[in-house]
């Protein structure tokens, strides 16, 4: 995946269902993505993708879990590599081609492993983004 920078979030809060906003871009594109989480039995998550240049939006359920895992394990910086590399596997053809298209493409090829948040909060921080190093 590109560089991203995230150009504006904004959370609103209720007590049934949350809705996130994130707009990021990349290299060669912006995207802007809502995900509304509803909270009842089990989580239902909904996920709009938009491609802001080419007019594009995604939304299918497979990549919204895919997508929405990067983010909440991302977010506190938490890693769970071993969900991303079940819903990859489980994945249909159609949804891996979508999924590269919006360039996660690179997170197929994460092994499965638990990461304590710790150990990669240290990892991120110590990271030096120009040299792609520690």
């Amino acid at each position: 995946m590109a560089d991203s920078s995230t150009s504006s979030t904004s959370q609103s809060h209720s007590k049934k269902k949350q809705t996130f906003h994130f707009r990021a871009s990349f290299d060669t594109e912006d995207i802007q993505l809502v995900a509304k989480i509803r909270k009842f039995h089990q989580h239902n998550i909904e996920l709009s993708i938009k491609n802001l240049q080419r007019k594009q939006s995604y939304n299918t359920q497979g990549v919204t879990v895919l997508v929405v895992l990067v983010l909440l394990q991302t977010k506190d910086l938490k890693c769970a590599t071993h969900l991303l590399s079940d819903k990859f596997r489980n994945m249909s053809e159609e949804k891996k081609t979508i999924v590269r298209d919006l360039g996660f493409g690179g997170l197929m090829h994460i092994p499965p492993l638990r990461v304590h948040h710790k150990v990669l909060r240290e990892l991120a921080n110590n990271f030096k983004l120009g040299e792609n190093g520690l």
